[in-house]
């Protein structure tokens, strides 16, 4: 075991994530709690639930995080800059913001760039950090080395593989998706500089699965099953 690392410093590389559809005030209350619980980087809710997250972590140094453009990236570039407005006056101190999926795909480049500039200029203006997330399942690797490129270029804190709902249509009509892959991360890792870190998300759901990735240079990742890594960690002696 790497005496390096330690209980605190597994915890702090989760942003335990709530952002399913489904979940009620409860159901966010709840993961909330369990974010405080373990001393989690942050709890990750859905904009609407801002302003209840922060209340429950108030004190704790469990940072409260939220997304803009969630979860397909379509959203008008005024938009997306509206909801980091809106999640900066309720109290959101990191923002999870998806790529215009189809922009990049068409190679709209400048219309990519200059929209993650303006979000990132005006969540940075808040004293805020921005993630930018590429759902790495429906790009090329081309595209995915000049997204790093861009946001080294922008100054972000971070590119994101995923957001769990970039399900892909397979050829028996059912949709599945990957996630973050060794392959993606490793490619992210290598086209960034090291002032942007790197953020796994998708998959991602025992220790094993952490510690692999933190090998790979990965700072952060999303996960639902924060209790499950944690409680392995604590069983394995990580204190």
């Amino acid at each position: 075991m790497d005496p390096t690392i330690t209980f605190r410093s597994l915890a702090k590389m989760i942003d335990h994530s709530l952002l399913h559809p489904t979940l009620t005030d409860q159901a966010v209350a709840s993961g909330c709690e369990l974010a405080r619980r373990y001393g989690v980087a942050t709890a990750c809710v859905k904009p609407c639930s801002v302003g209840l997250a922060k209340g429950i972590l108030a004190g704790s140094g469990v940072g409260v995080g939220t997304v803009i453009g969630f979860p397909h990236g379509s959203q008008t570039s005024a938009v997306k800059l509206h909801e980091a407005e809106r999640g900066l006056a309720d109290g959101a101190a990191e923002f999870d913001m998806v790529v215009n999926i189809g922009k990049a795909l068409g190679g709209g480049w400048d219309y990519v760039e200059s929209e993650i500039r303006a979000v990132n200029a005006a969540v940075g203006a808040g004293g805020t950090l921005l993630k930018v997330i590429f759902e790495t399942d429906y790009l090329e690797d081309a595209a995915i080395i000049k997204l790093c490129e861009i946001c080294a270029a922008a100054g972000v804190a971070f590119v994101k593989t995923s957001t769990g709902f970039g399900f892909v249509r397979q050829a028996n009509g059912m949709y599945a998706y990957r996630g973050a892959t060794d392959h993606h991360l490793t490619l992210m890792r290598a086209n960034c500089p090291e002032t942007v870190r790197i953020k796994a998300a998708g998959g991602l759901r025992t220790l094993d699965d952490l510690l692999r990735v933190r090998a790979l240079g990965v700072a952060r990742i999303g996960a639902t099953a924060t209790d499950a890594i944690l409680e392995e960690a604590r069983r394995r002696g990580y204190c």
